[in-house]
């Protein structure tokens, strides 16, 4: 990861590429890069900022390899299930846990780094507004090192030490790990989007069906397929603090899904923010901090008060001890929780729903504009369905691909609760400490159960490492994968890519090949749009008309893509 990798990668996919880059960053953009980078006051001392590390253990041994999925230092070991997911084990102090994480995944580490510099090259291909961005970044970062516990940041620092040594001409591994954390916050921060489409649910008392708490998420996060290979179930036991898992990837110590051995489970949506002039506390590691410390909705509402954080998000966190769930939602402006009366079930989408946010203009817009309010609508639709859930039925909600009343809304659509390109779904069930996450590809993979219980109290040993998964509590991978629909939507994607780029280079595509792309995804809007679009750009005014009053017959995602379709149907129109 390097420090001007951050703003491109909290998006719901390809497409948000496809926007956003389609004429290169946002002037907009550029302007605050360019305005930032003559103002460099603070940057020079956060640039040589470093943890204090006297206290805490310099060195660990030597890492083995017992073949090319399987490693230990100690007790501790990575090792690659036969799901295709990483399973971490790690303990020790903040420097321990950051060295041997970094040992252990090194190769995971430098494959991600390479993967985010190669999206990076891809999105932005010249030097010169490369080198805008790195600056802006140094100067936009320059007060995270304050706002971050000193702890996190020696663990992060053990970490760098295992970073590529091929970007150190672009920050030193240190910065670059640091800025990592920040991605989230800052992808939708520049882009003043938040168009993730994370979704959250819980239920408890009389929804589910041993009457106890149980919670799904999807975590829709996309920076291209290399990025998301790598999956990493990491089981850290801290010196001070819970013993906690969390769903993530190599180099990043933040929490996005996770759970703690007190039954307590945090994770994150964003929310609509509008562009902070500085970074501060990144909302991963409000989340990592709740996770580590707090056993109670009080004490993770308490940590979350005391942050200060730089966009807007919701922290949804669910409590084996209250038997409930609550949403904190916080920005740079105000901070709000969210409960429910005694009713058994929260939702949670990309908007805010406390008191705090009522009056609040960019959430309301957010609400009406966005498609947040649509999938919490779906969320709330699926709940009411059926008999009391389960794990497995909560895996159901997460895999759903339709819209309101089960209509075929298109594979891909943001307005899905799967959209076929999350990074991952999670389910947890806090009173008995356990969890499924999911495995490749997207939600539709087996889902793995663990039980935090035993993965702690067994731990590992130097002959060898331990089955962390409790296998028989598995639920199966989802038959989808078996259709023919699943095989059309590989080919959908693939001539996503051609299409995109044909509309891009101006350049010639066969008949055949688009009407194979209408057939390969033919109920999502946007298949039609970049049809219209390729026409458009060929002078075929009649074709693009009919392609762009397909696409308006369609679930369009947002109220702008719904106004942008129907402006060029109006365009065309007057025209002919």
């Amino acid at each position: 990861m390097t420090p001007f990798t951050a703003p491109f990668f909290e998006h719901p996919g390809p497409r948000a590429f496809h926007k956003t880059f389609r004429s290169g960053i946002p002037k907009m953009v550029w302007t605050v890069l360019l305005l930032a980078t003559l103002y460099s006051c603070g940057v020079s001392k956060s640039l040589k900022d470093l943890p204090e590390l006297g206290n805490y253990q310099n060195e660990i041994p030597q890492r083995r390899q017992l073949s090319d999925s399987s490693f230990t230092i100690g007790h501790n070991f990575l090792s690659k299930n036969r799901q295709g997911l990483w399973e971490l084990y790690v303990d020790g102090d903040p420097l321990e846990i950051g060295l041997k994480t970094g040992s252990l995944t090194q190769e995971l580490f430098q494959f991600q780094e390479r993967a985010f510099i190669n999206k990076i090259n891809e999105l932005v291909p010249s030097e010169g507004k490369q080198k805008l961005l790195k600056k802006f970044l140094a100067w936009y970062n320059r007060k995270m090192y304050r706002n971050i516990d000193t702890r996190f940041k020696a663990e992060i620092y053990g970490l760098s030490r295992y970073a590529s040594k091929n970007y150190d001409h672009i920050a030193t591994p240190y910065l670059r790990v640091l800025y990592f954390h920040g991605a989230h916050d800052i992808g939708h921060a520049l882009q003043d989007l938040a168009l993730v489409g994370c979704s959250s649910f819980a239920t408890w008392g009389n929804k589910t069906a041993d009457g106890k708490l149980l919670i799904g998420r999807n975590f829709d996060f996309y920076a291209g397929d290399d990025f998301a290979k790598n999956k990493i179930i990491a089981f850290i036991a801290p010196d001070k603090g819970h013993n906690f898992m969390s769903v993530t990837w190599a180099g990043f110590i933040g929490v996005l899904s996770g759970m703690n051995d007190q039954g307590l489970t945090v994770t994150i949506n964003a929310g609509k923010s509008s562009i902070p002039l500085v970074a501060k506390t990144p909302i991963s590691i409000v989340a990592r901090e709740i996770l580590q410390y707090a056993g109670t909705i009080d004490e993770a509402i308490a940590i979350a008060k005391k942050r200060e954080v730089f966009v807007s998000e919701s922290i949804f966190v669910g409590s084996a001890k209250d038997k409930k769930a609550a949403i904190i939602e916080v920005s740079p402006e105000k901070f709000g929780v969210y409960e429910v009366d005694n009713n058994g079930q929260l939702i949670c989408a990309n908007h805010f729903q406390s008191a705090a946010y009522a009056q609040d203009k960019a959430n309301t817009k957010h609400i009406l504009e966005s498609h947040s309010q649509y999938r919490y609508e779906r969320m709330e639709e699926l709940l009411g369905q059926g008999p009391k859930m389960t794990p497995e039925s909560a895996v159901e909600i997460l895999r759903d691909r339709e819209g309101l009343g089960d209509k075929a809304i298109g594979y891909g659509n943001e307005k899905a609760l799967n959209q076929l390109m999350a990074h991952h779904g999670i389910v947890f069930q806090p009173e008995d400490l356990r969890v499924w996450v999911s495995s490749n590809p997207y939600q539709m993979g087996e889902f793995v159960a663990y039980d935090l219980q035993k993965v702690f109290a067994q731990k590992g040993s130097v002959d060898g490492i331990p089955k962390l998964a409790t296998a028989e509590k598995n639920i199966p991978k989802s038959a989808f994968l078996e259709t023919a629909a699943y095989e059309a939507y590989g080919s959908y994607k693939s001539l996503n890519k051609e299409v995109s780029k044909a509309i891009a280079s101006k350049t010639h595509l066969e008949r055949s090949l688009l009407v194979d792309f209408e057939q390969s995804n033919p109920e999502f809007w946007e298949v039609h749009y970049l049809i219209g679009q390729y026409y458009l750009q060929r002078g075929y005014d009649t074709l693009a008309l009919s392609a762009f009053r397909k696409a308006a017959e369609k679930e369009v995602t947002t109220v702008p893509d719904r106004e942008k379709v129907a402006k060029l149907i109006h365009k065309l129109e007057r025209r002919l």
